[in-house]
C-alpha cells in the first residue's frame, strides 16, 4: 500500500459514470456557483455603495459575503471540472490548500455568525450602548477576530491531518477534500491527534452556539416587551434573517459529521456534503435581501440608479 511520502494526488469520487449525468451535475453546480457569485456580489456592491449601511450590522454582513463567496469557490469549481473533464484527481498540493480554506472559511463564518448574535443583542437589549460597545473601530476588530480564529482554525487542522501517515490509497468518498475523508486513509494511532483537535473545536463551536441561543432568548424576550408594532417588525427584520442562516449553517453542519453511521453511504455522504458546504453560500444572500428591508430599499435604489445610468 501506498504512504503519504509517495502519494501525488488524491481520487475524489465521480458523481456518475455516465457521461449525461456528468455533464447534468456540471450545469447545476454552474447554476448553483453562479447564483452565489450574483447574491453575494450584489450583497457586497450594494452595501459598499450605499453610505446608509456604513453600520457594524452591514460591516459584518459584507465580511458574511465575502466568507460564502470564498467557502463555494474553494469546493464547487473543482467538481465542476472534474464533471466537465471527466476526471477524479486532485493534487497532494491542491487537496492541503482546499482543506485549509475550507477549515478556515467555515471556521470564520461561524466565527462571525456568533459577532453577528452580539451585535442584535447589543442593538436591541443595550441600544444606548451601541455606540460604545461597537463602534466601527471594535466592530473591525471582532470582525477581525473572527477572520483570525478560522485561520488558526486551519493551520491546527490542516498541519494535524497533512502530518499523519497515509497507507490506506488515496481514494476518497467526497467532491472535496475533508477531514474525515483524509482520516479514513491513516494507517496509524496518530490520527487520534486530529480527534482531539476535532474535539477541541467542536466543543468550541457549541460553546459559540450556547452564546447565540443565550444571546436570542435575551432578544425575543426585549422584543415581545416593545410596545409598538412597528419597532417589532423592525426588530425581527434584523434578527430572524440572521437566526435562519444560523439554522441553515448550524444543522446541516451537525447533520453532516454527527450522522448516524447507520444512514451513512457515499451517496448519503455526498449530499450532505452539498448541503453544509454549497447551499448555504447560495441561500444566504436570498435570506437576508427577503427580510432585511434596508438590504432590499439600498439593492433598489442601486437597480434604479444602474438603469437610469445605462439609459
Amino acid at each position: 500500500m501506498p504512504n503519504s511520502s509517495s502519494i501525488t494526488e488524491f481520487l475524489l469520487p465521480a458523481f456518475s459514470d455516465t457521461r449525461e449525468l456528468q455533464l447534468l451535475h456540471f450545469v447545476l453546480f454552474l447554476g448553483i456557483y453562479l447564483a452565489a457569485l450574483l447574491g453575494n456580489g450584489l450583497i457586497l456592491t450594494t452595501i459598499a455603495c450605499d453610505h446608509r449601511l456604513y453600520t457594524p450590522l452591514y460591516f459584518f454582513l459584507l465580511n458574511l459575503a465575502l466568507l460564502d463567496l470564498g467557502c463555494i469557490s474553494t469546493t464547487v469549481p473543482k467538481a465542476m471540472a472534474n464533471s466537465l473533464w471527466d476526471t477524479r484527481a486532485i493534487s497532494y498540493q491542491g487537496c492541503a490548500a482546499q482543506l485549509f480554506f475550507v477549515a478556515f472559511l467555515v471556521g470564520a463564518e461561524y466565527s462571525l455568525l456568533t459577532v453577528m448574535a452580539y451585535d442584535r443583542y447589543v442593538a436591541i437589549c443595550k441600544p444606548l450602548h451601541y455606540g460604545t460597545l461597537l463602534g466601527s473601530r471594535a466592530g473591525a476588530q471582532m470582525a477581525a477576530a473572527a477572520w483570525g480564529s478560522g485561520f488558526l482554525n486551519a493551520i491546527l487542522h490542516t498541519a494535524s491531518t497533512f502530518s499523519l501517515p497515509l497507507c490506506q490509497g488515496n481514494a476518497m468518498d467526497q467532491f472535496f477534500c475533508e477531514i474525515p475523508q483524509i482520516l479514513k486513509l491513516s494507517c496509524s494511532d496518530a490520527y487520534l491527534r486530529e480527534v482531539v483537535a476535532l474535539v477541541c473545536s467542536v466543543s468550541l463551536a457549541f460553546g459559540c452556539f450556547v452564546f447565540i441561543v443565550f444571546s436570542y432568548i435575551q432578544i425575543f424576550r426585549t422584543v415581545f416587551r416593545i410596545p409598538s408594532e412597528l419597532g417589532q417588525h423592525k426588530a425581527f427584520s434584523t434578527c430572524l434573517p440572521h437566526l435562519a442562516v444560523v439554522f441553515l449553517f448550524i444543522s446541516t453542519g451537525i447533520f453532516a459529521y454527527l450522522k448516524p453511521p447507520s444512514i451513512s453511504s457515499p451517496s448519503m455522504d455526498l449530499i450532505v456534503a452539498v448541503l453544509y458546504s454549497v447551499v448555504p453560500s447560495s441561500l444566504n444572500p436570498l435570506i437576508y435581501s427577503m427580510r432585511n428591508q434596508e438590504l432590499k430599499d439600498a439593492v433598489r435604489k442601486l437597480y434604479g440608479y444602474m438603469l437610469l445610468r445605462n439609459q
